[in-house]
């Protein structure tokens, strides 16, 4: 018997995408794994620019990160500055239920397409607008990309605070990217449940920049927290340059005792716990302000053991603790594969793709199996093209 009524969470809700590259993109992806039928709205001479990011298995502009992020989608295209494409674009939005769109505000002015005029073809809809900057402030009509997110978010930052080299960096993901279309994705099911109970569509505005530097000050605003500030930026702990994987002998391990009981047992293990007993670590206060020193002792320590006796000693300990995998072997991990969290499917022009499921699941609902990543312009024939 079928989870709850049978039907997909997000039945009935129809969702048109004018957005590219990772930001929009991955906001309507959530929608479409939760049933939401998504059109995905393109450019007829290259559709998304992600499409050609990397590498494609088989067919130019279906490159793996544009698979990801696409998948049980319909890719139309579209000229929205012919007339007669315009008009089927206002056709798709008549009866959507939301649209998301990254294109700037002016650019949609021009095209007709703001949150005004189509407010007025269809005053229900969720017009969800994934912009680079507040629409209120100075940066308004910048572009944004991740990398200029992380730098002016201050993220750029970090790296350079942890191991001393003064060069500005980026962390090496689409991390703001990411984050604001978790953002957009939550806010549009909030617009979806407040339009249920309502019955009115409305604006939502979502900004890269102010959504990352959300997200990375939550801890990082640190001693800015206080008016005046009582220390300084950043969360101390996630700065600390010793606080790093510890090697091994055969490679690295994480190794996190957090609770300060932990570190009892973690040194009782190691095989020199008297170090607790010299008095910058006689107390719990003692090893909070000293604690580069004892992730120092930890090094010297886990450096005599394999990642695997280690492993085995911590976890039947109960301290948390994993291996340091390299990235390219996270298809052989057991629990991902215990879990199905990869599965291999066949997409019909690019033969077989791993692709990875959602990363919850629901009591009562059980995520559909979707139609393959489309290929640029699959689903023209739909509107007649």
């Amino acid at each position: 018997m079928a989870p709850g009524d049978g039907q997909k969470m997000l039945t009935g809700i129809k969702v048109v995408d004018l957005t590219s590259v990772v930001f929009g993109p991955y906001c309507t992806q959530m929608l479409t794994d939760l049933g939401a039928e998504v059109t995905k709205v393109e450019n007829p001479q290259i559709g998304d620019p992600f499409r050609y990011a990397s590498p494609p298995a088989a067919t130019p502009g279906m490159g793996p990160g544009f698979i990801a992020i696409n998948r049980g989608k319909k890719s139309v295209t579209l000229n929205l500055k012919d007339q007669a494409d315009k008009a089927t674009m206002l056709d798709l939005l008549r009866d959507a239920d939301v649209f998301v769109c990254n294109v700037r505000g002016k650019a949609m002015e021009r095209l007709g397409l703001d949150y005004e005029s189509l407010r007025a073809i269809n005053p229900e809809l969720i017009y969800v607008h994934c912009v680079g900057f507040g629409q209120d402030g100075p940066y308004a009509d910048l572009q944004a990309y991740d990398d200029v997110i992380q730098a002016a978010s201050g993220t750029a930052t970090l790296l350079p605070r942890v191991d001393g080299d003064p060069r500005a960096r980026y962390l090496p993901s689409l991390i703001a990217d990411k984050v604001a279309g978790l953002h957009a994705a939550h806010a549009a099911l909030a617009a979806i449940v407040h339009k249920l109970r309502t019955g009115r569509g409305q604006h939502v505005e979502v900004p890269m920049f102010e959504t990352f530097t959300s997200f990375m000050l939550l801890e990082h605003l640190g001693g800015l927290t206080f008016d005046p500030p009582n220390a300084p930026v950043c969360y101390k702990r996630q700065i600390e340059p010793d606080r790093q994987p510890f090697p091994t002998k055969d490679g690295y391990i994480s190794i996190v005792p957090y609770i300060d009981g932990s570190w009892q047992k973690v040194l009782d293990l190691l095989g020199d716990s008297s170090i607790l007993e010299r008095p910058e670590y006689a107390d719990t206060a003692s090893r909070f302000r000293n604690i580069e020193g004892l992730y120092r002792e930890m090094a010297r320590l886990t450096a005599g053991f394999t990642t695997e006796e280690l492993l085995a000693l911590l976890q039947q300990a109960d301290v948390p603790a994993q291996p340091v995998r390299d990235i390219g072997d996270i298809l052989d991990d057991p629990h991902l594969a215990a879990t199905g969290f990869f599965r291999r499917r066949n997409h019909p022009s690019e033969g077989t793709v791993v692709e990875m499921h959602p990363p919850f699941a629901f009591g009562d609902f059980d995520f559909p199996d979707h139609a393959p990543t489309p290929r640029l312009g699959e689903h023209n024939a739909e509107l007649g093209r």
